[in-house]
């Protein structure tokens, strides 16, 4: 018998892209702000994803960046059942798989596709949790819904729509050009069943005359029978939140300063502070950078394959890596080791984050083979410290404060490795619970930590930036992202009708 005061499964709506990159986790962010204003309560859904760009949720797991970004769209505090198959790439071929937050195992692609029906229990088990506890679910897609070579035992895209009986709205970035071809090639190639499910289109990223495009939308309707849900112009201030994936790392600027919402010219004026940041192949939890990109008085450069470490720079940030050892190999290759050194020799600093961190050390050994055949390697011999590699990993909320200056500090853990030696004894950070997180060079210029987020509290940038003799502004990165998400709710708002979209649910 049904207890007719037991509260329905919410509606759910699923936004699939004609390919990656187009827009599918901003554009689900911002929806889900705009109807959480509404009132609704939501809850963003995204039953697979690729990336390096983790958070830690409060149930003590791990999801994708982007899924944590929606859950504070929607006001709702992230939980592994948002993002319950996430993919970490640690090579071309291989990523390891984290199911329901936790590490479940390694694959290669081909081994990966024989796993995916085991999988999708998982991702639907999730799905109904969510839909107890919500009035609508909002549903993101990986990758392009029309990748058919990949269709059969799909969980990402029309395979988890179809198993979930979730209707789609498919969005096709114009930026990149095309998008006529993308949409009406989307509906050409998948199957009529799928084709069933969508329930219409969504152009984003249009620049210009929108009545320049207004045929371009009707030849869409027409080539499709997709009606037309919303032409979203571009909306510049995307570049204020993170990223979901490298290829959103510095789309709009490369070694470039992205200015700060109010800067005068007197601070355009004023010395800044020079980062540069190597971009590892395999960068991890890159979003620790956001926050430095948003100050005024920091010029982060971000330096690309092929290029040096710029000499002028201030402060060389090693960032976090899915793979420690394999990313250390390619700096060297690179050349990075010697710009570093050399970096050093001229008397700025260096600081590694997590994976930087280890690289920092004199080894770094790896006995069980968690990153490739077991084996070990030497570290750049910066800091006295070795790191092993373990099967255990470190996902922890922490706070405190640094032990120079007594900055406080929150932030997280989200690593594999156990670091000890001499320099241990000089810590960077001191935590709530006693525990010390850090390592540094008896000259105090090269430092490492494991934490992450540490740069989104503005006492910890300014401590940063007064280290250098600078003075920040104490900008306030959660406000900056609160205010962009509300900005994102009402650019969509203004078109996409959200009444239209609402009965679109089911």
């Amino acid at each position: 018998m049904i207890d007719p005061r037991r509260k329905p499964p919410a509606k759910a709506l699923m936004i699939q892209g004609t390919g990656s990159d187009v827009g599918k986790s901003l554009m689900v962010a911002g929806l889900a702000r705009a109807f959480t204003l509404r009132g609704f309560r939501v809850l963003p859904f995204k039953p697979q994803n690729m990336s390096n760009n983790a958070a830690v949720t409060d149930d003590g797991g791990e999801i994708g960046r982007a899924q944590a970004l929606q859950a504070r769209a929607c006001r709702a505090r992230p939980s592994v059942d948002m993002n319950p198959v996430l993919l970490k790439p640690q090579s071309e071929i291989g990523s390891q798989v984290v199911v329901q937050g936790r590490i479940f195992g390694s694959a290669k692609a081909q081994e990966y596709q024989a796993l995916k029906p085991r999988l999708m229990s998982a991702v639907l088990e999730s799905f109904a949790r969510l839909r107890t506890a919500a009035d609508l679910v909002l549903v993101e897609g990986a990758g392009s819904a029309s990748e058919i070579n990949l269709r059969e035992d799909d969980i990402a895209n029309m395979g988890f729509a179809r198993a979930a009986d979730v209707p789609v709205v498919l969005v096709g970035d114009i930026d990149r050009g095309g998008v006529i071809a993308q949409i009406v090639g989307t509906k050409a190639v998948i199957a009529e069943d799928d084709a069933a499910l969508v329930r219409g289109f969504i152009v984003n990223r249009f620049r210009g005359d929108a009545a320049l495009f207004a045929e371009g939308m009707r030849l869409i309707e027409r080539l499709t029978s997709w009606p037309a849900l919303g032409l979203v112009p571009h909306f510049a201030e995307a570049r204020r939140l993170p990223a979901e994936d490298a290829m959103g790392l510095g789309r709009d600027t490369n070694s470039q300063h992205r200015q700060g919402p109010a800067e005068s010219d007197a601070a355009r004026a004023q010395r800044r502070l020079t980062v540069a940041v190597p971009v590892l192949p395999r960068i991890a939890n890159f979003d620790d950078l956001d926050p430095l990109k948003l100050e005024p008085l920091v010029n982060l450069v971000l330096v690309r394959h092929g290029e040096p470490i710029p000499a002028d720079a201030d402060l060389v940030l090693l960032p976090g890596s899915k793979a420690t050892i394999a990313d250390l190999e390619a700096l060297r290759l690179e050349g990075w080791d010697i710009d570093i050194k050399a970096h050093l020799r001229r008397g700025s600093r260096i600081l590694g984050l997590c994976g930087g961190y280890q690289m920092l050390g004199m080894r770094i050994h790896d006995p069980d083979g968690i990153e490739g055949p077991p084996g070990e390697v030497e570290g750049l011999g910066l800091i006295d410290v070795e790191t092993v590699l373990t099967s255990d990993k470190s996902l922890n909320p922490v706070s405190g404060e640094s032990c120079v200056g007594a900055v406080p500090f929150s932030g997280y853990e989200m690593h594999v490795g156990v670091t000890t030696g001499p320099d241990r004894s000089r810590p960077v950070l001191r935590f709530a619970d006693g525990r010390s997180d850090g390592a540094m060079s008896a000259d105090g210029r090269v430092q490492g930590v494991y934490v992450h987020g540490l740069f989104a509290d503005a006492r910890q940038r300014l401590a940063l930036l007064e280290s250098f003799g600078l003075t920040g502004t104490g900008l306030s990165y959660e406000d900056d992202v609160e205010a962009t998400l509300d900005g994102l709710a009402a650019h969509l708002a203004a078109h996409i009708d959200l009444d239209r979209l609402l009965s679109l649910a089911r």
